[in-house]
């Protein structure tokens, strides 16, 4: 495309209302503008063109004959301008929303829950994105995320608090019936324990919460993630901890016990954030008023 050949693009649109209403006064009023701002971007278009686009008819303008032969050119070209736009539009409308969050959240908890988000919301398709060991809110590649922060995110985000930072140990009931019923959090030190490479601190900070201070603590087995540890949990295989909502139901079934009592909280709080300026984009709105109602109902 030769762009020296294009003429001022800001005189297009008033060529073309004028054009279509043979009035620059009729075109000043269609684009909001005055009749002198129209007058002068014909004559800015026709200077550079070198050519006269209207002739004067009594009170009235009509078009020239190189005004007629270049009408059609600026319809089209402002057609499409118009195809491509509405094309932008639709492919945001129907864009998906991309949610962020953890493998485990987003197994054992999230995905259960998001068809009753899509009964609300038809017309919002969700594209769930989990991370194994990516904690902060990526924002190049999630419009929301779901994530654990230990202090509040930077005012430069939209954030809510949905769950609090509440840590216990779980176990099989085999298991723990292979070790005669309820056990004290020192009885724990002496059992097989699960633990996650993101949280290589976290016994040793339950354990002190505990007032216990063991000088080393050697996990049965380290893995990748929470989800691999509750399943290994389930299996027989140890004893993992939990830090959010990712084990109610295996609770209520049995699946998996509390082996002791003794819980603590750490510091930061699991919570879904957003970019501040995007906090009210209509998919984005939705998909966090839902978060906050049903978390409250927990």
């Amino acid at each position: 495309m030769e762009r020296r050949l294009l003429p001022p693009l800001s005189t297009i649109s008033g060529f073309e209302a004028a054009a279509r209403r043979l009035s620059h006064r009729a075109a000043a009023e269609e684009l909001n503008l005055t009749h002198p701002a129209i007058s002068h971007q014909i004559k800015n278009l026709e200077e550079n063109l070198g050519v006269k686009l209207f002739n004067r008819d009594g009170r009235n303008v009509i078009l020239s004959d190189e005004g007629k032969l270049f009408y059609p050119y600026v319809l089209e070209a402002l057609e499409q301008l118009a195809l491509g736009v509405a094309t932008v539009k639709k492919a945001v409308e129907h864009a998906p929303l991309r949610v962020q969050t953890y493998v485990t959240l987003s197994i054992r908890w999230l995905a259960r829950r998001l068809p009753a988000f899509h009964d609300e919301h038809p017309t919002v398709n969700v594209q769930l994105d989990t991370y194994a060991s990516k904690w902060e809110f990526d924002e190049e590649s999630s419009d929301v995320g779901i994530v654990f922060c230990e202090t509040t995110p930077s005012d430069r985000y939209h954030w809510a608090p949905i769950f609090d930072s509440r840590v216990y140990a779980v176990c099989s009931p085999t298991l723990l019936e292979k070790y005669n019923g309820k056990l004290t959090p020192e009885d724990l030190l002496d059992l097989p324990l699960l633990s996650v490479e993101t949280e290589v601190d976290y016994w040793k900070r339950w354990f002190e919460s505990a007032n216990l201070t063991p000088n080393v603590i050697t996990p049965y087995m380290v893995v990748d993630t929470k989800a691999v540890a509750l399943e290994m949990a389930i299996n027989n295989e140890g004893v993992a901890l939990v830090n959010g909502p990712f084990i109610d139901d295996d609770l209520r079934m049995g699946r998996l016990v509390k082996p002791c009592e003794h819980e603590t909280t750490f510091s930061g709080s699991w919570g879904i954030i957003c970019r501040k300026e995007d906090k009210d984009k209509p998919d984005v709105k939705h998909f966090f008023d839902w978060m906050l109602k049903i978390t409250s109902q927990m």
